[in-house]
């Protein structure tokens, strides 16, 4: 059986590939993740910092789990395109991230916005990689595996990368099954039974859903694996082009069905039911990522030793519970405390603590995601709320059980997740982040 359109295998036939061809495979592909955006549906979350580098699972930055992929998957020459706001993730990359070895071909390599071709920051992801291909070009790869730095999940990228070479593919997209009505956020392709791509539209209105599946539609992961003669004429094609929003989903990906032998890559798990992946683009969905990892047995594995999330690791003491009377007593349910923690006669339910958190004596927090270095004072009630790093929470504060009280001081979204930042609180502390 092949593949009607390209004459080659189709993309779900199995294959034996020897383990000494995957690993030069893998030393001939670049890893490029974007990490320049700006991420403004994360409100003020992201107003001092990228998207990449919002906190995230008590211990990570988001930027960490495409890293961690990349690393398990053999894949270690990786460049980090960074634009917005980029301090913060600098350093976190240069602290977390410098422990590869460059003698022997390992990398991350940071890279800034730098107006290398003209006097022009970034004008979109295509225009990301067009201004720095002769960066690109000096790696000599063959393959170029484009990730994006803000999503959650976790993912063996060679099975994608393999799909690419034995299908003859110019461009293979990584896509996944979502609701229709979450697809109205992210590009939306139709496959046939070869998973040829045969339209892509960005963002639509309306999504096209999967046969016999009509609340269903295949979402773009905006993950891409091109082969490098492709990439390099399609960059240098849409860079002329003066229509052209100079973007992956909007430009490259339309005009490459077209033109180019374009396949899908469908991120599932063996029985067929999509895998695990969070977009944690605004307030809610970033608060839902955190309170899943509450789960007894969440999707998303942290304490799988085979594919370990790697980040840069704070030196902090252990959590500490203290406290056993009725009305003072330290205790966690249901919820992930990190190190440097003092839990002082305080109540802590499903909830998501990161680092050197402080809660004092009779405060209640539910269902909430509490940031690093931040100090919840005496008998304070919080509910279903994000408190950025370093708040100071006042004595007798509460915060999710009127919303309408809530709005006058804070975000609170339409389902109401409550967004608290040291800004909100009169406290600034920009050097935070």
């Amino acid at each position: 059986m092949t593949n009607t359109k390209s004459g080659k295998q189709p993309a779900n036939y199995k294959y034996y590939i020897e383990p000494k061809l995957v690993t030069e495979i893998t030393h001939k592909t670049l890893v490029l993740i974007l990490a320049g955006g700006e991420g403004s549906r994360l409100v003020d979350l992201t107003k001092w910092r990228a998207k990449p580098a919002v906190p995230f699972g008590g211990k990570y930055r988001i930027i960490d789990f495409a890293l961690s992929n990349c690393v398990n998957s053999g894949l270690r020459r990786i460049g980090v395109l960074t634009q917005y706001k980029s301090h913060s993730l600098i350093r976190h990359l240069q602290r977390a991230w410098s422990f590869m070895r460059a003698e022997i071909g390992e990398f991350v390599e940071i890279i800034p916005a730098q107006q290398r071709v003209r006097k022009d920051w970034y004008q979109g992801t295509a225009d990301a990689l067009y201004q720095n291909m002769d960066i690109i070009n000096r790696h000599s790869p063959d393959y170029v595996v484009v990730l994006g730095g803000d999503h959650i999940y976790k993912m063996d990228y060679t099975s994608m990368l393999l799909q690419h070479i034995q299908t003859g593919a110019d461009l293979t997209v990584g896509c996944i099954e979502v609701s229709r009505n979450e697809a109205k956020d992210f590009g939306v392709m139709s496959i046939d039974e070869d998973r040829n791509i045969t339209r892509f539209t960005e963002k639509p209105n309306e999504p096209e859903t999967l046969p016999g599946k009509p609340d269903t539609s295949l979402a773009s992961m905006g993950i891409y694996v091109f082969s490098k003669s492709y990439l390099y004429a399609s960059l240098v094609a849409d860079s002329a082009d003066e229509n052209s929003s100079h973007d992956f989903g909007k430009d490259i990906i339309p005009k490459s069905i077209e033109c180019c032998n374009s396949m899908a890559f469908l991120f599932q798990n063996e029985d067929g039911t999509p895998a695990y992946w969070r977009d944690v683009g605004n307030i809610e969905s970033y608060w839902q990522a955190n309170m899943e990892l509450c789960d007894i047995e969440p999707e998303l594995n942290l304490y799988d030793r085979n594919w370990p999330f790697w980040t840069y690791q704070t030196q902090h003491p252990p959590a500490k519970f203290v406290f056993d009377a009725d009305n003072a007593r330290g205790e966690a349910i249901d919820s992930l405390v990190s190190g440097g923690c003092i839990i002082s006669g305080a109540r802590i339910k499903r909830s998501v603590i990161f680092f050197a958190v402080v809660v004092h004596k009779g405060s209640h927090i539910k269902d909430s995601t509490i940031l690093p270095k931040v100090t919840i004072g005496q008998n304070c009630y919080i509910n279903r709320a994000v408190i950025d790093k370093g708040c100071v929470i006042p004595d007798n504060t509460v915060i999710g059980r009127d919303l309408e009280e809530d709005r006058k001081r804070f975000h609170v979204t339409e389902n109401g997740i409550i967004l608290v930042t040291a800004d909100m609180l009169g406290q600034h502390l920009f050097s935070n982040y």
